[in-house]
């Protein structure tokens, strides 16, 4: 890192910035990737979604799937429309930028820093609400093929004359991973929000910032790997 650099980021404030990314970037890596996904609430749901596949297939009124589908778009909308007043705000604060300094500088544990690392600190902050606006309205747009793919898949029946199992199989896991690929985008879009939370203690301490990305790691983690609701969802 430039030298330069350093008169406005200091050490601290440039080892909590590389810790959130880390800890952010890892986790993602953790719960949907590594070998221990299997065993976390992303991979459950997976296969709830997998055997809901299979029960939308032996329906030949399909009004709850088409209810549950609306349900899950109703919700992700709200997160979306909610992130764009999130960037709104972060953008507003650019322009009464002087005012937040000077509030926050009686602030506990605060100290004192430049505006171009207050700009910084809003920059990431605007990033991540992005990222989850992003996330969002690519899961929204999902969930609406989801619907779309609901109407076009025939009601296959094992009694039926014409029911093959491949072609069963082949539409249930396309139904399945339909709903598992919009489920995880929204999921990141959430993840992105939890770590939102920690970007804001930057505004305070680079080593508040760090506790605080440390504890959204680990609050995620016991939801995703330990929860009651992952046990009960696992309950054969």
């Amino acid at each position: 890192m430039p030298s330069g650099l350093f008169s406005v980021v200091s050490y601290a404030d440039a080892m909590a910035l590389a810790w959130f990314l880390v800890v952010w970037i890892g986790y993602g890596w953790l719960s949907e990737h590594s070998p221990w996904a299997r065993h976390g609430l992303a991979d459950v749901g997976d296969r709830h979604r997998l055997a809901w596949g299979w029960q939308m297939l032996r329906r030949e009124v399909r009004i709850p799937d088409a209810a549950l589908v609306g349900n899950l778009m109703q919700s992700v909308s709200f997160y979306a429309n909610t992130t764009i007043y999130i960037i709104a705000g972060v953008l507003a604060l650019l322009g009464t930028l002087d005012q937040v300094i000077s509030f926050t500088e009686d602030l506990p544990f605060a100290r004192e820093t430049s505006r171009a690392l207050w700009e910084m600190k809003l920059a990431l902050l605007f990033c991540v609400f992005v990222f989850a606006y992003f996330k969002f309205t690519w899961a929204l747009r999902q969930f609406n093929l989801l619907s779309i793919l609901i109407g076009s898949t025939p009601v296959m029946k094992e009694e039926n004359e014409s029911y093959d199992p491949r072609l069963a199989e082949i539409a249930a896991r396309r139904l399945g991973r339909v709903n598992s690929l919009a489920g995880d985008e929204f999921n990141r879009g959430i993840r992105a929000y939890y770590f939102g939370l920690a970007a804001v203690a930057w505004f305070v301490q680079p080593w508040i910032f760090m506790a605080m990305t440390t504890v959204i790691a680990v609050v995620l983690y016991r939801r995703d790997f330990t929860s009651a609701l992952l046990i009960a969802l696992r309950d054969e």
